[in-house]
Parts: C-alpha cells; structure tokens; sequence
C-alpha cells in the first residue's frame, strides 16, 4: 500500500512550523515519529495533503525538569529517549512503565510521547498515564498559546481538543507525590500488540486515589465512583476490593470487535482494575 501524494516540509523554526499549520494548504498534519500516522497513510485511512515535519525544530526537542520537580516533555521527545534517561524514569515510573509496553523497541525509537497523545488512540496506554497524572497540554498556533488539562483534551476517537492550526507541543506531567502507590496493567494477545484492556491506578493512603481505564470506549477514562470508595479509605479492609468489579461494569460502556466482545472487555476492565489497585496499595505501603 502507498500513501496518496502529499506535500512535505521540514522547518527548523516553531514560527515557520506553525505558519505551515495555518496556511490553509489543504488538509495539513505534523508529524514527528510517523508510527501511527505513516500506516494509516499507507491504507488510506488518512489523507492529508501536507505533512510538516518538527524534527529539525530544535525548540521542540528536550526533557527538562522546573523547580517543582514536574517533567516537561518537547512534542519531538521519543519514547525511548525517555526511558533512557534513568533518572526521569526512577522520578516517573507509571510513565516510564506504560512507555515500556509501547509497542516494541524499533516503534518506541522514533515514536514520540506527544505523538501518540495527540493521535488519541483509545486503546494507547499515554492518554491514559496522561490523564491518571493530570498531565498539562501546552497547545501552540500562530495565535500563541494555551494550556488544557488532559481530561479536556482526549474528545473521541482519535479526536482532540486540537483545532486547525494548532500542535501539541509539549506535555507537563506534575511532579510525582512520594506517599503515593502506583500501578499499571493491560492485557495484550500478544507483547507489543494494542491492548484490550488497561488500568492506571494511583493510591494514597488516607487521601485520594485515581482510577484510569483504557481500552473500554472512546477515550481513557476516570471511574469515579470507584475513586469515592477507596478515598480515604483502609486498603486493608478486605471486601473493599470485593466491590470494585461491579462499579467498573456499571461505568463503562465497551464495544466489541474481532478481538474481544463487549462482555470480555467489560469483566476483563474488572479483574485488570483490581490487580492495579491492589498493588498500587501494596506500593504505597
């Protein structure tokens, strides 16, 4: 299969780049690793008539930490870069643990974190991390810039709050909170496959707790009424995680496909948030 034809740049300037992005030259997309974009171009699921590459721009390269301890991730980050940076990924291990479950080594060499958050994948594990760490999206035009939560970010599928003109070009995750526990799960049928089903879960003894989904609908999504009940709660109170099946099955609403039916997916979210939960418990301990 063959991409249908296109227009490429490669700025080495974010004012050039973005001036790209708002010319009004068709249907125009960035791209940085490709390894999403490039095979739905292949099979015509995606047409754009301009690609601008952010490679070159340098102001788009780079980790760097601010004083708080938060990790700010340039749009032109890959994967692996992340996870060869040691100390970054012992300060961040729910990213650093989800990262690793991308693919394989080849895809995470060249393909990026924001990438794949802007991509919007449902069944990709960094919507997920970024939603579970109330990641900040810096979004860049020629208008300037704005920030937005992830959980105002992710829309539908592969659908996000970015609008024409406008790049994903950095993610703030927050400095991590040292009491709290974390955990990360999915279910693949094969290592490096798109997962089925996966759980991100953060406890905090005596405080709060996140529960992140993905994999069950048409984004990642928080399952709050479980949050309610491990709130402030004893982890070591025995039916608590008894319950926690139940409320997943009444938040979510899974499709089936040729992979697995809704029904799978639906007790498949129930067991993968327990086990999350549980050790995520067992770490804050």
């Amino acid at each position: 299969m063959k991409p249908a034809p296109f227009t490429y740049h490669a700025p080495t300037q974010l004012d050039e780049l973005l001036a790209l992005l708002s010319d009004g030259e068709g249907e125009t997309r960035v791209i940085a690793g490709g390894q999403s974009l490039v095979p739905m171009m292949n099979f015509r699921l995606s047409t754009p008539e301009v690609l601008v590459d952010l490679r070159r721009v340098e102001a788009l390269q780079g980790l760097r930490r601010l004083p708080d301890g938060a990790l700010v991730v340039g749009a032109g980050v890959t994967q692996a870069q992340l996870l060869r940076d040691r100390e970054v990924a012992a300060d961040f291990p729910l990213l650093a643990e989800g990262i690793a479950h991308i693919g394989h080594p080849q895809i995470r060499s060249r393909g990026t974190i924001c990438g794949s958050i802007a991509h919007h994948d449902p069944t990709a594990e960094l919507p997920a991390i970024a939603i579970a760490l109330d990641a900040r999206m810096t979004i860049r035009s020629t208008h300037g810039s704005r920030e937005l939560a992830a959980a105002d970010f992710f829309v539908s599928y592969y659908e996000t709050a970015l609008e024409q003109g406008e790049m994903l070009a950095e993610v703030t995750f927050p400095a991590p909170r040292p009491r709290a526990g974390w955990s990360f799960r999915e279910l693949a049928r094969r290592r490096g496959d798109f997962a089925l089903v996966g759980a991100v879960a953060l406890v905090e003894h005596g405080a709060s707790a996140r529960l992140v989904l993905f994999g069950v609908g048409d984004r990642a999504r928080r399952i709050e009424p479980v949050e309610r009940l491990l709130d402030g709660a004893d982890p070591r109170d025995p039916g608590l995680l008894a319950q926690v099946p139940e409320l997943v099955a009444a938040a979510i609403d899974p499709l089936g496909d040729v992979h697995a039916s809704a029904d799978y997916r639906r007790e498949l979210a129930g067991e993968l948030a327990v086990a999350a939960i549980a050790e995520a418990i067992e770490r804050a301990a």
